[in-house]
């Protein structure tokens, strides 16, 4: 009665796995379909720099690139404290007659005096370095909001991934003993010192025992898949450069 339910959820597993990859349910990969057991990781995260790791989260990036602008704006708005100086120039041609007007050797140029000076509006460029200041202020917040975010995700996923590995070694050891509690009652109902329900009741322990222990594997490999998505995922070797 337990296991209806249990390919029901396999199944929708399975027509999810099919969407999430653009295919129609009918269409669910073949390996998946036949996949009989959770596949189990030796080493679910690269071992290296776990700030580097967290960088690459697309929050982080996305609060990290609207910080970058923010602090932009506020340069460019700092720039507006300074006059506008344009240095003018002429173009021209004289000459005695007409008609040797558009001779080379009668072009001139010269530049100045023609300078104009433009002074912006102080208190209008000082608002809007306040204003640039104070976005500043708001996307450093929401980037260590961002950050301590990722931390808590991360943190939280590690020990729930931690914990049940240590669940998981339990419910084995004890998957065993089970086992080894039926084997010998059921050596005892043979030789006639137990009864059979001795034997069911055993027996019955070790068919609780396995099911906890799937379920514990399926929570380890659940609890892989939240640890991928705190740190971004998608890590690969860096292929070598050809030469």
């Amino acid at each position: 009665a337990t296991l209806p339910p249990l390919r029901a959820q396999r199944d929708g597993a399975l027509f999810r796995l099919a969407t999430l990859t653009g295919r129609t349910p009918a269409e669910a990969s073949e390996a998946a379909r036949g996949c009989q057991a959770p596949p189990q990781l030796s080493q679910p995260i690269p071992i290296g720099d776990g700030a580097a790791l967290l960088a690459r989260r697309p929050d982080v990036r996305q609060a990290e690139a609207r910080l970058a602008a923010a602090a932009a704006r506020v340069n460019v708005a700092t720039a507006s404290l300074y006059p506008t100086i344009s240095l003018g120039g002429s173009l021209g041609s004289t000459a005695l007659d007409a008609s040797d007007l558009g001779e080379d050797a009668n072009f001139r140029f010269s530049v100045g005096p023609l300078i104009s000076w433009s002074f912006p509006n102080i208190a209008v460029a000082r608002a809007r370095i306040k204003q640039a200041d104070a976005q500043t202020d708001a996307a450093l917040a929401t980037f260590d909001q961002t950050v301590l975010v990722a931390l808590q995700e991360t943190e939280t996923a590690l020990s729930a991934y931690a914990n049940e590995l240590d669940r998981r070694a339990a419910l084995l050891n004890a998957r065993d003993q089970a086992a080894t509690a039926v084997r010998l009652s059921r050596l005892r109902f043979e030789a006639g010192a137990d009864n059979f329900l001795t034997l069911l009741v055993s027996e019955r322990a070790l068919a609780a025992a396995d099911a906890a222990l799937a379920a514990s594997e399926a929570q380890v490999v659940t609890n892989q898949i939240a640890l991928f998505k705190a740190l971004a995922g998608g890590w690969a070797e860096a292929p070598d450069p050809e030469v």
